[in-house]
């Protein structure tokens, strides 16, 4: 049988197992076995054990829990409250008003937490309501929490950045740098969206609130400076050089409950609670990513990746047409796996080609997270839109159309990012030289 036959049966299989609702893990595990067994003479079982312990004991793998465990620490505080308060009496008088605060919710968020499901779940829980109680367009706020709370995915810490880094083999603490500028482009094109389609249907939003002075305004602002702070705390020290990214996520775990401490929210419960839920999505990445490492290997024992990547190479795309092939691979993924699983699965087997091409992998790692942000708000499995249905009971589809635009604008995102690489190179470059 050849490689290209080979490589058809596995997909196949692996997409059968996806599509009856085993585990992602398992599915990993299951045809990574299946691979060795069938097509090589290779000892199965001791590649299995190394290949797992291998993956799971990667230093670089311990920021993944901490991380995972500020983000749960600061959806039990009330950040969302002070971030609504602090961020409305600026935004009033920019077309959209309220709608940014959205927008930069979700950023500011974000960049505490990795976790866009998170972010959504945080933003939407009091900026949904208050919105509906103010008469903005129930479409557009619905659709600017759900484009904007992708952020998550993008702006570091990134769990999403992590577990490509391991996967790949990169600076993880590079990756985050090289996140900042893109994030911070894609948040302006984002509130550009919405002052273009205010100014177009100036019927849709509410007149503006009563004035505030700029002492007001500062005093509101000064609910910001806790999270603010963290923030610096923990990419200042990455950008600085003070700290890797596992230690600033203990910085930043530290700072979590300090801020926790501080609003009040940190009981027993909270704590426990917190504590369960980032070892049960760390345990579930961490069984993915060693599923996804015994497959490569598996993979590799079939000779799959070397075939593909000669395929292409054949083909003789160049890096921009490769791109333009991968984007749409990747959107498709996305209408049905979630962000971590289609960087599992596929980076293993795209490396050889994106490096044959030249294409820098720091870079790469920015492009294959905007790419997968957009499947965040795409149906049938856009995590956001289910979390947003969860607080609204809204019909799926009427979400996804809600979140078309901003799909869009993600689209344009994607387009300059490869049009202007530096967006995404020039800090982690600087950072080098420094």
């Amino acid at each position: 049988m050849d490689i290209g036959s080979i490589g058809a049966l596995l997909g196949v299989l692996l997409l059968a197992l996806l599509a009856t609702g085993f585990w992602v893990g398992l599915s990993l595990f299951a045809v990574g076995l299946i691979a060795i067994l069938v097509f090589s003479s290779s000892p199965a079982g001791s590649i299995m054990a190394t290949t797992s312990w291998g993956q799971s004991w990667s230093w670089s793998l311990t920021a993944l829990p901490l991380f995972i465990w500020m983000g749960e620490i600061l959806f039990r505080t009330r950040l969302a409250e002070d971030m609504f308060a602090g961020l409305a009496p600026w935004m009033t008088r920019i077309p959209g008003r309220l709608m940014h605060v959205n927008v930069i919710g979700c950023g500011i968020f974000a960049a505490v937490s990795g976790s866009s499901a998170a972010t959504t779940a945080t933003i939407g829980r009091i900026t949904i309501p208050e919105l509906a109680r103010r008469g903005y367009d129930d479409r557009m706020a619905l659709g600017t929490l759900a484009g904007s709370a992708t952020l998550g995915l993008l702006i570091p810490p990134s769990i999403i950045l992590i577990v490509y880094g391991v996967a790949a083999d990169v600076s993880i603490s590079r990756l985050f740098i090289a996140g900042v500028v893109p994030g911070l482009v894609l948040i302006l094109l984002f509130m550009g969206t919405i002052m273009v389609w205010s100014l177009l249907n100036p019927d849709k939003v509410p007149p503006a609130e009563t004035a505030t002075t700029l002492r007001q305004k500062l005093k509101a602002a000064s609910r910001l400076m806790p999270v603010v702070l963290l923030i610096v705390g923990v990419i200042g020290s990455i950008y600085a050089g003070i700290a890797t990214a596992t230690e600033a996520a203990a910085v930043g775990v530290l700072g979590a409950l300090v801020l926790s401490l501080l609003t009040g929210s940190l009981t027993w419960d909270s704590f426990r609670r917190s504590l369960m839920g980032a070892t049960g999505t760390s345990c579930m990445i961490a069984f993915i990513l060693a599923g996804a490492a015994f497959l490569s290997v598996a993979m590799g024992f079939t000779g799959i990746p070397r075939g593909l990547a000669s395929w292409i190479g054949g083909m003789n795309l160049s890096p921009v047409m490769l791109l333009a092939a991968l984007t749409v691979f990747f959107a498709v993924l996305g209408c049905f796996l979630d962000g971590i699983s289609i960087v599992v699965l596929t980076v293993a087997v795209i490396m050889p080609m994106v490096e044959q091409a030249g294409i820098d992998l720091i870079w790469f790692g920015i492009y294959i997270v905007i790419v997968v942000e957009m499947s965040q708000i795409t149906p049938p499995i856009g995590l956001n839109l289910f979390v947003i249905q969860g607080l609204t009971g809204r019909n799926l589809l009427y979400l996804a159309r809600a979140a078309l635009p901003f799909f869009l604008v993600m689209v344009v995102m994607v387009v300059l990012l490869i049009a202007v690489p530096e967006l995404a190179t020039y800090l982690p470059q600087s950072m080098t030289r420094g």
